[in-house]
């Protein structure tokens, strides 16, 4: 979780995501470092699993696209992950879509007994695995290096066969009029199968997504039971959406007390 870097690994993983590689001798001389002091903070990034050590330097371990999305707006997305976590109950069985908020759920399970995790999300089975209380099934497919997502005929067929409780999914925007969109036409197959197989299904994005739109419509707000999103989504934009029957949580607040609506 980048939040929980020092400062000159995130400025080390910053150079990385700008350049697609590293150098010791480079980043020594730029932080003004001595060069064993650059090759501990690259190996503590690799044992996090943010990097790759390569001779003389350093390559990503993630896309860069990952990189960058997981560097905007951290506290936000944690508060929104928290609260969606806090919808997980002891022997759920739940489904985690692939994305950057949503792969931070799984970092708030700690502490919770008998949970089984569905997800198309490698980043989701990166922190997922450090956890001995849950059951991951991965759901194969083809991989998408840029998404850190498993999608396809595969991912589509393990998720038809499955049945849970909640699924928590993301976006890469959603207004009133255009519900839920992405860029990515496979990912929007991935969210309907998910949202087809779970009782409730729960959207997780940060306010800055609202009022964006990806090249597909995925689904329309109404379709979804909860919105999680962040304390920057306007008090006009909140309104409007309540008004359209959309349940709406505005984090940080509300955290300790967050229940699912109850639909009629």
């Amino acid at each position: 979780m980048i939040s929980e870097l020092s400062e000159r690994e995130k400025t080390i993983l910053g150079k990385l995501s700008e350049n697609g590689a590293v150098t010791v001798t480079a980043l020594a001389q730029d932080l003004g470092l001595s060069e064993v002091t650059i090759r501990g903070d690259l190996k503590e990034l690799e044992d996090k699993g943010w990097l790759n050590r390569t001779r003389g330097g350093a390559a990503p371990a993630i896309h860069r696209d990952i990189m960058e999305r997981q560097r905007e707006r951290p506290e936000q997305k944690n508060a929104i992950a928290k609260a969606a976590a806090a919808l997980v109950q002891d022997g759920d069985v739940i489904m985690i879509e692939a994305g950057t908020t949503t792969a931070l759920i799984a970092r708030y399970l700690m502490g919770k007994r008998d949970i089984h995790i569905v997800t198309n999300s490698t980043l989701v089975f990166s922190y997922a695995r450090m956890n001995p209380n849950l059951q991951i099934t991965m759901t194969g497919g083809e991989f998408r290096r840029p998404t850190e997502s498993l999608v396809g005929p595969i991912a589509l067929q393990t998720i038809a066969r499955l049945n849970v409780r909640l699924a928590f999914v993301g976006t890469d925007g959603f207004t009133l009029e255009r519900g839920i969109t992405t860029h990515l036409m496979e990912g929007a197959e991935i969210v309907k199968a998910m949202k087809a197989h779970a009782e409730t299904t729960v959207l997780v994005a940060d306010s800055s997504k609202y009022g964006k739109l990806g090249f597909s419509t995925v689904l329309p707000l109404s379709d979804l039971d909860l919105i999680i999103t962040d304390d920057g989504l306007g008090d006009g934009a909140t309104r409007d959406l309540a008004e359209a029957g959309i349940a709406v949580r505005r984090e940080p607040s509300g955290i300790k007390n967050l229940e699912l609506p109850v639909r009629n």
